[in-house]
């Protein structure tokens, strides 16, 4: 049984019992034992730990966590204090700068933002080092699903940044009126370029926050 810590453990109290999470879970315990995978294992939920149900104002949603050492540590895009910043975040900080005009960080730890209600998710919680979209196939969409549906419910809106074709996938999952998906490629720099880049999601998910009468996310708390 996985413990979240928050009103999470109600809402997927189901998901732990169905046949794909416990297909999932063994899969992941061997992969574990013979592979190096990142995040640690006691990290897979931290996104949802850090973000309440109730909290959440924004996802940003990625495909994969970093495969590298010392990289993911289970907040989609962020990296401990202390680590360099990978391209990708690279990139979004990039796009910070050019939206909003801010200055670029030296951190590329987000749970600055995770704090204000931004759910730094991906699409799978899992991956094998060296190895991106490795854990593709295991079962961790279904659970993300899940999260994105239950999130689909909320009466109040909420901002989603959809980026890259596995992010994008899940958009069939929101289908609530009151809710702003906003969508782009990867920010990687393999696909940054064709249209990341000056999609401008900073500043229209501030835009569409004050409009629905709550606080904008200040994206300069990075850490």
């Amino acid at each position: 049984m996985v413990h979240i810590g928050n009103s999470w453990d109600t809402r997927l109290e189901a998901e732990w019992t169905k046949p794909y999470y416990r297909r999932l879970r063994a899969m992941l315990v061997k992969e574990y034992q013979t592979h190096t995978v990142y995040p640690a294992p006691d990290e897979l939920f931290n996104a949802l730990k850090a973000v309440d149900y109730d909290a959440v104002r924004v996802v940003i949603l990625g495909q994969d966590p970093y495969h590298g050492a010392g990289q993911a540590h289970g907040l989609s895009f962020s990296v401990r204090k202390g680590v360099s910043t990978p391209p990708s975040l690279q990139n979004i900080y990039k796009e910070l700068a050019e939206d909003i005009g801010m200055k670029i960080p030296k951190s590329g730890n987000l749970e600055g933002w995770a704090r204000q209600g931004v759910l730094l998710l991906n699409t799978v919680l899992s991956v094998r080092a060296g190895q991106p979209q490795s854990h593709r196939a295991l079962g961790w969409e279904h659970l993300t699903d899940e999260i994105i549906r239950q999130i689909n419910l909320r009466e109040k809106p909420v901002v989603f940044f959809l980026w890259g074709r596995p992010a994008r996938n899940k958009k069939q999952q929101i289908n609530n009126p009151v809710h702003l998906i906003l969508e782009a490629p990867h920010p990687s720099p393999l696909s940054a370029h064709g249209g990341f880049f000056g999609c401008r999601h900073f500043s229209k998910a501030n835009a569409f926050l004050r409009e629905n009468g709550m606080d904008p996310i200040r994206w300069e708390e990075n850490a």
